[in-house]
C-alpha cells in the first residue's frame, strides 16, 4: 500500500471516529440528565480548558497563541465565534436532556445546506443548480412544518444557524482547531468561574460531595469535547475537504437512530415531513458533489 493510500485510509478512520463520537454524544449527556444543562456546560468548558492546554504544551504549540492574543481584531471575531459556540453547546445539552434529540439531529442535517448558503452570501461562492434545488427543498420542508402543522423547529434552526455562523467566522481566522478551542475555552472561563462561585449547586464546587462515578463523567466532559476535534483535525490533514464532507451525516444519523430506537422519542408527522424533505435535499447535495468531483478529475 502506498503512503498516499495509507494516509487516506487513516483519514477515513479518523473521520468516522470524529463524527461517530459527535453522533453518540447524546448517550453521554443523558447520563448527566439530573444535572442542570448550564452546570454541564460549565464542566465541559472547565475541563476542556485544562485538557487542551496540556495537549498544546505536549505538542509544543503554545507559540501559536501570541499572534492571536496580541491581535485585537482577531480576538474580537474569536469572541463572537465563542459566544455562538457556547450557545450551540448549551442548546444541544438542553435538547438532549429534554428528550429533543430528533430536533438536534434535524439541526445538524440542515447545517451543511446552510453552509452552502452562507458561502454564497458572504464568501461570493457560486452555487450550482442542484445545490440551489437542495436548499430550496430544505426551506420548503421547514415552511411546510410551520404553515401546515403550526410548529416552528426552533431548536433545529438555532443549532444549524449558530454552528454554521460559527464556522463561517472561524473560516476567516488564521488559527488551527486545537489552538482555537483553547482560546474559546479561555474566553469562557471567567464566566464559568463566576457561575460556579455564585450560582451553581454545592456539588459543582465540591466534588467530594459526588460519587466517583459522577465525578468521572463530569471530568470526561473535557474528553468528549476534545477527542472528536482531534480526530477531525487528523482526518482533515489526510483527506480532501470535499471527501471529508461526506462523513458529516454520520453524526445526525446516529442521533436520529438513538432518538427513535433507544430513547423512544415520538416521530410526529410534522417532523417526519421535514426530515423527508431534508433527506431529499441532502441526497441532491451529495449527488451534486459526486458529479462535480468527477468532472473536476476529468478536467
Amino acid at each position: 500500500m502506498t503512503d498516499a493510500a495509507t494516509r487516506t485510509k487513516q483519514g477515513v478512520i479518523f473521520a468516522i471516529l470524529a463524527y461517530s463520537i459527535w453522533g453518540i454524544a447524546p448517550v453521554y449527556f443523558k447520563l448527566l440528565q439530573a444535572i442542570p444543562p448550564l452546570e454541564i456546560l460549565g464542566h465541559r468548558i472547565f475541563w476542556a480548558f485544562f485538557l487542551v492546554f496540556a495537549l498544546m504544551f505536549g505538542l509544543k504549540r503554545l507559540d501559536r497563541l501570541k499572534p492571536i492574543l496580541t491581535n485585537r481584531a482577531f480576538m474580537l471575531r474569536l469572541a463572537l465565534a465563542t459566544i455562538l459556540l457556547a450557545g450551540n453547546w448549551f442548546l444541544f445539552i438542553w435538547a438532549v436532556n429534554n428528550d429533543r434529540i430528533l430536533d438536534a439531529s434535524l439541526g445538524y442535517y440542515i447545517n451543511p445546506l446552510l453552509n452552502v448558503a452562507i458561502g454564497m452570501v458572504f464568501f461570493q461562492e457560486r452555487m450550482r443548480k442542484l445545490q440551489v434545488v437542495a436548499i430550496g427543498l430544505a426551506v420548503t420542508g421547514v415552511v411546510i412544518q410551520i404553515v401546515t402543522f403550526g410548529s416552528v423547529p426552533w431548536i433545529a434552526l438555532t443549532l444549524a444557524a449558530s454552528f454554521a455562523t460559527y464556522g463561517a467566522i472561524r473560516k476567516r481566522l488564521p488559527v488551527d482547531s486545537l489552538t482555537g478551542l483553547w482560546l474559546e475555552t479561555m474566553l469562557l472561563m471567567p464566566l464559568v468561574l463566576v457561575y460556579i462561585a455564585f450560582f451553581a449547586r454545592p456539588e459543582a464546587i465540591d466534588l467530594s460531595l459526588n460519587s466517583w462515578q459522577l465525578n468521572t463523567l463530569l471530568v470526561a466532559a473535557g474528553v468528549i469535547t476534545t477527542a472528536p476535534l482531534l480526530c477531525f483535525t487528523a482526518a482533515a490533514q489526510r483527506l480532501r475537504y470535499a471527501t471529508l464532507g461526506f462523513f458529516q451525516y454520520i453524526g445526525p444519523s446516529l442521533m436520529f437512530i438513538l432518538a427513535i430506537w433507544l430513547y423512544n422519542e415520538p416521530l410526529a408527522l410534522d417532523k417526519l415531513v421535514t426530515f423527508a424533505m431534508i433527506w431529499c435535499a441532502l441526497a441532491l447535495y451529495v449527488i451534486d458533489n459526486l458529479v462535480f468531483q468527477q468532472r473536476s478529475k476529468r478536467a
